[in-house]
């Protein structure tokens, strides 16, 4: 009988021979895990895969975690050959008794074997082929070998795989910080893991929780005391997401989709890809809370639009002057209310509340979760009715005129104080990028990534107004103007022949000035000079000259419009045009992967960008030689990805561009300071206050920043469909873009709020009063760690003292002169007179003038 049975099993083995896997693949596996999205500084964004898996080496796990696993799995791990003899008598005998195959039987090793290489269905074949793979992968792997893997392999439910995803998805956790409780709920899971997990079955996870203790009892893993404070615990568990400690979705998905494109969803999802962005996660912070801040500020000043529901009916009943009282139709309980509760969602910081209590000038509020909440009048008085975009109703005198018991409403906290408040219906997007080489430093491309997944920093194309004007004026002064010309700022009436009426461009507000230099007309944002310089140029001359900014030309359309901010451009198309004045004129390519390491933490690539590089020569050649050299990175790169497969180990051959690659310069230095001086003046303004002569700017609240290195500039679209505001240092520039999803609807205006005092900004909404304080709460936070830099003008550029009424030379050191810029041979020849209406020339005053200029 033993020599048949010797022979029985060589027969099963060699006819199954070929069909069993090769096992030594177990000696390089590597096990499918999530691909992860970090923060330049190291904070995980997001986690994207389909399998949830924190792979740990054995001495990392808590003895007890791995003990409760032996004593519940396989008590015998250590002591046989990856079969257990006892265990398959067992099983057999409850076969050929009662003809049931749920017996068990399988070893750590054979559960091992099963799920890498055959499937879970309950056949004699598969249970063969089982035994004969656990004895090979015995002879090939050490025990702590096989129980490394295992504990890293088995599935545990919730696409948790392996105790170190398995204590994130259940408990937050990680394996260290684990009760014995949730130790043994774990431990628990491999024999039904969707059936006993605690999150689908309280009950199912505690009786299964305490067989587990009973067994590390019973094996003397834990003592007596252990075990009743252990079944005494209660079972509570809810899902987890990756421990998310940077929030940026709309960077997460920008980063999955390119590596989705390079690498496919396999080895994008699966090969452990450790992404880090060029995002800082403080202002990446500070980002996303300006945007939130500015959007609820902007829906506050138009109005409340009222409850979301109402669960019952409440009417006001005054008993006397100063006691108020609701009649309620049929009330919800306490009870109730909480049920309601719990099946309301959260909306960034905005909390579902019920109103449950109302008094003169506050209010009682319960929120998910039973917690009472006052909201006193400074979290209400804003709250009058909104009627349109353009009209809000009279401001409220009591909370009764604002809110009644059996409101659903939403709540915020703002400075620790809770506040009634509303999801924002208008949009808004803000881009921060790196102008020395296009690195996206924050990037927000809406409210509310769980309301819409559209990139309004990538995706949405709109009207940039008056943003547009610096460009303008580059290719102004490419073509003779100066800061000093003259330009007459008054209305245009042009009849259209073709259309059958007259075009009249108008200034914002409705004021003209006259006669005004180029850069006064710059910083107050005067729409008539603008069309006048564009005429002046040329259409095709300004076109042209745009596209060096790298707009594409159909975004900009061939007439006069353009001049006034008619092109559309997304967000991150409008700062990249920005950066090329911020970095002395080179056009940079935004990104936003700075390398990529395997799951092993091996480079994998290494972006090297086109970087802005003053002090560089030939920079059109150095372009054309980076180029190549990108492309071949990129090659190279693309080929180690597409030979990646998750039977295969990683290449660890790091792709990284050596050679620093050198951006184009697409203008002048000259030029690109001439226009970012300019855009200091929107901010800082210019003549005397003291004289009557001073005048402001369009981003004269940027001076609060006290800070003499920013350039800025606001932009608004005909009836306020789009605000924008752009500023810029020589190491940060950012682009704010608020407006409603919907292109044809108006921001409308804002009327004066009696409740409000100082504290709003009523009038028409644009880019200074809607986009503006986003970008300054932003540059609050940001600007500090970049150092102020002096404005020192490039070699090419002179300075001579002007006379500021009429742009022409000036010997007068009052406040009627200033120095300005110009580039060699560009100087006004004629000096001021002292009737300014008349100019006089002669060469005693060309003299002088060789005497005022000095070349930098």
């Amino acid at each position: 009988m033993i020599v048949f049975g010797i022979i029985s099993i060589a027969g099963i083995y060699f006819y199954l021979k070929d069909d069993l896997p090769d096992v030594t693949t177990l000696q390089d596996v590597r096990l499918q895990t999530p691909m992860q999205v970090f923060t330049a500084d190291g904070e995980l964004i997001s986690q994207f895969g389909e399998k949830r898996r924190i792979p740990l080496k054995l001495e990392e796990m808590p003895p007890l975690l791995v003990e409760a696993f032996l004593a519940v799995e396989d008590t015998r791990f250590y002591e046989h050959p990856g079969i257990d003899i006892i265990g398959i008598f067992r099983a057999i005998s409850v076969v050929a008794s009662s003809g049931d195959f749920s017996q068990g039987a399988s070893t750590i090793t054979q559960q091992l074997a099963r799920n890498f290489f055959l499937s879970r269905e309950k056949k004699i074949v598969r249970k063969i082929k089982e035994i004969f793979l656990a004895i090979h992968i015995e002879q090939l792997l050490t025990k702590d070998q096989i129980l490394e893997l295992y504990l890293n392999k088995i599935e545990l439910g919730q696409r948790s795989f392996g105790v170190g995803a398995a204590a994130q998805v259940y408990f937050g956790k990680t394996v260290h910080e684990l009760t014995l409780d949730e130790i043994a709920i774990i431990a628990g899971l491999p024999k039904a893991p969707s059936a006993l997990n605690p999150v689908r079955s309280a009950s199912n996870a505690r009786a299964r929780r305490n067989v587990v203790l009973g067994r590390m009892l019973e094996t003397r893993v834990i003592d007596k005391a252990a075990y009743d404070l252990a079944i005494a615990a209660p079972v509570t568990s809810r899902l987890h997401g990756a421990q998310i400690t940077a929030s940026a979705p709309y960077i997460a998905e920008m980063v999955r989709q390119d590596m989705v494109n390079r690498f496919g969803e396999e080895v994008a999802y699966s090969a452990g890809l450790q992404v880090f962005t060029t995002i800082q996660s403080v202002q990446q912070a500070e980002a996303k809370q300006a945007l939130q801040q500015n959007l609820y500020d902007y829906d506050e000043r138009h109005g409340y639009r009222g409850p979301v529901a109402e669960l019952w009916q409440s009417t006001l009943v005054e008993a006397d002057n100063t006691e108020h009282k609701f009649e309620q139709e049929n009330p919800l309980s306490a009870e109730e209310i909480l049920a309601y509760l719990d099946k309301q969602s959260s909306i960034e910081d905005l909390r579902p509340a019920i109103i449950t209590a109302v008094h003169e000038q506050s209010a009682e509020a319960i929120i998910a979760g039973g917690q009472q909440v006052t909201l006193q009048w400074d979290g209400l008085k804003w709250a009058r009715t909104f009627q349109t975009d353009e009209r809000q109703g009279v401001a409220p005198k009591t909370a009764f005129a604002i809110v009644k018991p059996g409101q659903h409403v939403f709540v915020r906290q703002q400075n620790e104080q809770w506040r009634l408040s509303q999801v924002p219906q208008a949009s808004s997007a803000i881009v921060a990028i790196d102008p020395h080489n296009g690195a996206i430093r924050s990037l927000v491309g809406g409210y509310s990534f769980s309301q819409s997944q559209f990139n309004r920093v990538t995706q949405a194309k709109r009207q940039v107004g008056s943003n547009i004007k610096p460009f303008i004026y580059s290719a102004a002064l490419e073509h003779g103007h100066t800061l000093a010309t003259i330009m007459n700022d008054a209305p245009i009436h042009q009849w259209d022949s073709n259309a059958g009426i007259a075009w009249r461009p108008k200034n914002s507000p409705a004021v003209y000035d006259g006669p005004i230099r180029v850069r006064e007309a710059l910083a107050k944002s005067k729409n008539v000079v603008s069309v006048r310089l564009l005429r002046a140029v040329g259409i095709d001359n300004i076109i042209t000259h745009l596209q060096r900014f790298g707009f594409t030309p159909s975004d900009l359309p061939r007439n006069e419009t353009l001049s006034l901010g008619s092109a559309s451009l997304t967000p991150l198309e409008l700062v990249t045009g920005y950066a090329v004045f911020a970095n002395g004129g080179y056009l940079v390519s935004p990104y936003i992967i700075e390398k990529i390491l395997s799951e092993d933490g091996e480079l994998l690539y290494q972006h090297n960008p086109v970087t802005a590089c003053r002090d560089c020569e030939a920079a059109p050649v150095a372009t054309q030689q980076a180029a190549v050299q990108s492309i071949d990175a990129e090659a190279q790169m693309d080929q180690l990805f597409n030979t990646l497969s998750l039977d295969t180990p990683l290449n660890q051959q790091a792709i990284a561009e050596q050679s620093e690659k050198q951006a184009e310069q697409v203008i002048s230095e000259q030029n690109s300071f001439l226009i970012a001086d300019a855009l200091k003046s929107s901010i800082w303004g210019g003549g005397s206050w003291q004289h009557g002569t001073g005048w402001n700017g369009t981003a004269w609240r940027v001076q609060q920043l006290k800070r003499r290195d920013i350039s800025a500039k606001t932009g608004t679209t005909n009836d306020s469909k789009d605000t924008w505001f752009s500023g810029f240092t020589p190491d940060l520039a950012v682009t704010v873009w608020v407006g409603f999803d919907d292109a044809n609807r108006s921001l409308g205006r804002a009327l004066w709020h009696a409740n409000m005092g100082q504290q709003q900004s009523a009038g028409t909404e644009s880019g200074a009063r809607t986009a503006l304080p986003a970008w300054l709460a932003y540059m609050q936070t940001a600007l500090p760690q970049y150092p102020e830099q002096p404005g020192n003008a490039p070699v090419g550029l002179s300075s001579v003292r002007i006379d500021l009424q009429t742009g022409l030379l000036t010997n007068r050191t009052d406040h009627t002169s200033a120095f300005e810029y110009f580039k060699p041979g560009t100087e006004p020849k004629q000096y001021a007179t002292a009737n300014i209406q008349q100019i006089s020339f002669d060469k005693a005053q060309d003299k002088k003038q060789d005497e005022e200029v000095e070349l930098f």
